[in-house]
C-alpha cells in the first residue's frame, strides 16, 4: 500500500500497544480497528473495538474485509488465527514470525541458526525428561513454559537439582499442552535490547541499543541509548538484521539480549511493538509506534536517531501521582485507560535530556518527589558511571 489515507489498520489484541499503535496511526491517515475478547480493552477507548474470541471464524471473516492490513499488539495470538487471516488479507509480521517466536525452543535455535549466543538450553517433555536436561544442562537453571510466558510468568528458577520436584509440581502440568524448556542460569551484568523494523520493501533499521531493569520479571525502567553500551550496537544490529531477514520479518520487533564477559546472548524475540521502546515516543525522531504503522502499510520508515537521552519509568499495578511527572522539563506522562491490579502495566513515564548529566538531575528530582528512589536508582548509577 503506497499511501495511508482512509486506510484501515486491524490490530489483533486491544491493550495499551495497541492503543498506542492506533493514536500513531491517526497523523498518517489511518484509521484502526481493534479486536479483543474483551469488552473494557483499553485500545478500545481511542478506536473502535470488536469483541470476538481468536477462534469466532464468522466475526473474524467481518473483521478482514473492513480492514486493509492486520497486525497485533502481543505475540500469545494464535498463530493459526493469524494464518486464517493471512488468507484472506495482509498480515504483518507473517503468520511464521510469530509462530517461532511463540515456542521459546524454536526461537532459541533461530538464534543459533542466526548466530546469536544463548545460555544453554534443552526440551522438557516428561519428568524423567527434566532429569536428562538437568544433567546436561546443569544448575542453577530455568524451567520455562515453552509457550504463553511473558513477564517472568511460566518460569521456576532451579538452585540446584534438588529443585526438580518442586519445579515439576509447579509447572509440570504444562508439558503435555505446551512443552516446557531448561535454559541455563546467567550471571548477565546487563539486559538491554535493540528495538528493530523492517519494512515491506525491506528497508530496515535500529533505535539505539536500550538498557533494561526489571523487578520480578517486569520491566521496572529503560536507559536509551545507554552511555555504558553504545560499543555493543553494530552487533546487536546486525544479529537483528539477520533475524529479520530470516524470518522476512515486517514491523517493529524487540531482541531481548543479556550481557555476559561482554558476550550478547540471546534472551527473548518480541515481534511487536515493545514495552522497553516506549521511550521512543518522545526520545526519537519516529516512535516504534509510527515506524511500525509505517512499516505494515508500506510507508517509508522514519529516521530512527534521537537527539539526547532518554529514560522511561514503568507504572505497575496503580499509578503514582502525576503532577510530579507533569512538573519536569521534559518529561512525559502515559496513562493507559486501565483499572488498578496488581501486577497490571497501567501506565508510564518518560523523561529526556540533551545529556546524561541533566538525564540524572530531572530523574533524581522526580524520583524523590514520587518517593520511587529505589526504582530509579540503578538507572542514576548508570548515568553518573
Amino acid at each position: 500500500m503506497n499511501d495511508s489515507r482512509q486506510a484501515v489498520v486491524g490490530i489483533l489484541g486491544g491493550g495499551q500497544l495497541a492503543r498506542m499503535l492506533a493514536i500513531a496511526a491517526a497523523p498518517l491517515g489511518a484509521n484502526s480497528l481493534v479486536v479483543d475478547s474483551a469488552a473494557d480493552a483499553c485500545a478500545g477507548q481511542v478506536a473502535p473495538l470488536v469483541r470476538a474470541d481468536w477462534n469466532d471464524y464468522a466475526a473474524l471473516d467481518d473483521f478482514a474485509r473492513r480492514v486493509d492490513v492486520v497486525t497485533f499488539d502481543f505475540e500469545n495470538v494464535p498463530a493459526e488465527t493469524a494464518q486464517w487471516l493471512a488468507e484472506r488479507v495482509a498480515v504483518f509480521p507473517n503468520p511464521r514470525a510469530l509462530a517461532v517466536a511463540q515456542d521459546r525452543l524454536a526461537e532459541k535455535t533461530l538464534f543459533r541458526e542466526c548466530g546469536l549466543h544463548t545460555p544453554e538450553f534443552m526440551a522438557v517433555d516428561d519428568r524423567a525428561g527434566l532429569d536428562r536436561a538437568l544433567a546436561t544442562v546443569g544448575a542453577p537453571a530455568i524451567l520455562k513454559t515453552r509457550r504463553l510466558g511473558y513477564d517472568g510468568k511460566g518460569q521456576f528458577r532451579l538452585k540446584s537439582m534438588v529443585d526438580a520436584d518442586a519445579a515439576w509440581a509447579a509447572l509440570g502440568a504444562q508439558a503435555a499442552k505446551h512443552g516446557l524448556i531448561l535454559e541455563a542460569f546467567v550471571p548477565f551484568q546487563r539486559e538491554l535490547s535493540v528495538l528493530a523494523v523492517r519494512g515491506r520493501d525491506g528497508d530496515f533499521r535500529t533505535w539505539p541499543l536500550t538498557r533494561n531493569w526489571h523487578v520480578d520479571g517486569v520491566l521496572s525502567m529503560s536507559l536509551a541509548p545507554a552511555p555504558d553500551i553504545i560499543a555493543l550496537q553494530p552487533r546487536a544490529t546486525a544479529l537483528a538484521r539477520t533475524l529479520a531477514e530470516r524470518l522476512d520479518y515486517v514491523g517493529v520487533f524487540a531482541l531481548e539480549l543479556f550481557v555476559n564477559d561482554g558476550e550478547l546472548l540471546g534472551n527473548e524475540m518480541a515481534p511487536r511493538v515493545h514495552n522497553s521502546g516506549h521511550w521512543t515516543i518522545e526520545g526519537a525522531h519516529t516512535s516504534q509506534f509510527e515506524n511500525h504503522v509505517r512499516a505494515v502499510l508500506g510507508l517509508p520508515l522514519g529516521d530512527t536517531g534521537v537527539g539526547g537521552q532518554s529514560a522511561m519509568l514503568n507504572w505497575i499495578g496503580e499509578l503514582p501521582d502525576p503532577a510530579p511527572v507533569l512538573r519536569g522539563v521534559d518529561a512525559h506522562w502515559h496513562d493507559y485507560g486501565k483499572s488498578a491490579r496488581a501486577g497490571r502495566k497501567v501506565g508510564h513515564a518518560t523523561v529526556c535530556a540533551p545529556d546524561s548529566a541533566q538525564l540524572a538531575q530531572r530523574l533524581e528530582m522526580i524520583g524523590r518527589e514520587l518517593g520511587r528512589e529505589a526504582q530509579v536508582a540503578p538507572t542514576l548509577e548508570a548515568l553518573r558511571g
